[in-house]
């Protein structure tokens, strides 16, 4: 006896399979994209307000190792090496302070409350 059942077209089958995959993927990358374009936008109109006031408040200057620190009365000023290690930290006593850095010549980052600043030492 023999088996006159349709034996499956190798590829048409394979032309199926990549066809579906490829819609599944077409769906996920414009439903990500969809997702992704609408709360960015909204969301960084509003930090960047809150940034702008922080840094009209508090003035950052450098001149060689000597720092000068205006608006920033009762806060702290950190200072960080690239690698994020804190390597100082200077209260702020008055309004406008000036402060002479003991560190070596490199790189580092400054921040006082929100306003972060890099600056290098030489």
């Amino acid at each position: 006896m023999v088996d006159r059942r349709k034996k499956p077209n190798f590829a048409l089958t394979m032309m199926k399979y990549v066809q579906k995959d490829m819609n599944k993927r077409l769906q996920i990358i414009a439903l990500s994209l969809l997702l992704m374009a609408v709360p960015v936008t909204s969301m960084a109109q509003a930090d960047r307000d809150e940034i702008e006031t922080e840094l009209s408040a508090v003035s950052l200057s450098v001149t060689g190792s000597k720092v000068h620190v205006t608006g920033a009365e009762g806060a702290t000023l950190e200072v960080y090496n690239l690698t994020g290690v804190k390597v100082a930290t200077i209260r702020i006593d008055s309004n406008d302070k000036s402060i002479t850095l003991n560190l070596q010549r490199g790189c580092y980052i400054l921040k006082v409350g929100k306003v972060v600043r890099k600056i290098s030492i030489r």
